[in-house]
């Protein structure tokens, strides 16, 4: 199981303070660059490169990126030729800006990984939608499938995606958001979800329904799972 903390709000100071909180307490740690005051990626990624998550949500899908798509995706890129271990891009993303990152992703080796997601703060509709939903994220190396549970059973139609795309074998990030999805990000992992992200601490939430990576562990000590 692989847990992510996202760090979010701040400048680059602020960043790096948290980020070595966060790696004492987790695996990965995931850069909210649209959350930061301009960041600077040389020095952010200048340290435990290979675990951390650059993503530029765009505001579509939650996020707070305030400039061009272009510029959106450029900070991308500039993370990639950084050694990022990772960036997250949503599969809605411009087709072209999409190729130059997954260009730049080639000429660097492939050392980062691509992840392509989708983010549905609507509701979590059928599953047959939600195979479709991954199948476009067929661009990347992991697939991310985000939805908002708005019944306690959407966790289940959700959670039916792990299983799914491991028979497909393909890696997945899959969970739901909002109070009623904190169930799906408590499974998840257990199903063989790529990570699970917990917040570094009660108020710095990247996504409604996530928990603190402290009641994250104290969870799945509890259930003798490590």
């Amino acid at each position: 199981m692989i847990t992510c903390v996202p760090v979010t709000g701040g400048d680059t100071s602020a960043a790096l303070v948290k980020m070595e909180e966060a790696f004492r307490l987790a695996d990965m740690v995931e850069l909210r660059l649209d959350r930061m005051a301009d960041p600077d990626l040389s020095t952010l990624l200048n340290k435990g490169s290979d675990r951390i998550i650059a993503t530029n949500r765009r505001k579509e899908e939650g996020g707070g990126f305030n400039g061009t798509e272009r510029e959106r995706v450029d900070l991308l890129r500039q993370a990639v030729r950084l050694g990022a271990g990772y960036v997250d891009i949503e599969a809605a993303t411009d087709p072209d800006l999409l190729d130059r990152l997954r260009s730049d992703i080639a000429l660097q080796g492939h050392r980062t990984l691509l992840i392509v997601s989708s983010h549905d703060f609507s509701g979590t509709p059928a599953l047959t939608v939600l195979k479709g939903r991954m199948e476009a994220c067929g661009a990347g190396d992991v697939a991310k499938i985000v939805t908002y549970a708005r019944r306690i059973e959407d966790n289940l139609r959700l959670l039916n995606l792990i299983p799914y795309a491991h028979r497909k074998g393909r890696k997945i990030i899959a969970f739901c958001m909002g109070d009623l999805g904190r169930l799906s990000r408590v499974v998840a992992p257990l199903l063989g979800s790529f990570l699970t992200y917990a917040a570094l601490r009660a108020g710095e939430e990247s996504a409604p329904g996530q928990m603190t990576v402290e009641k994250a562990m104290a969870i799945y000590r509890e259930l003798s799972l490590g």
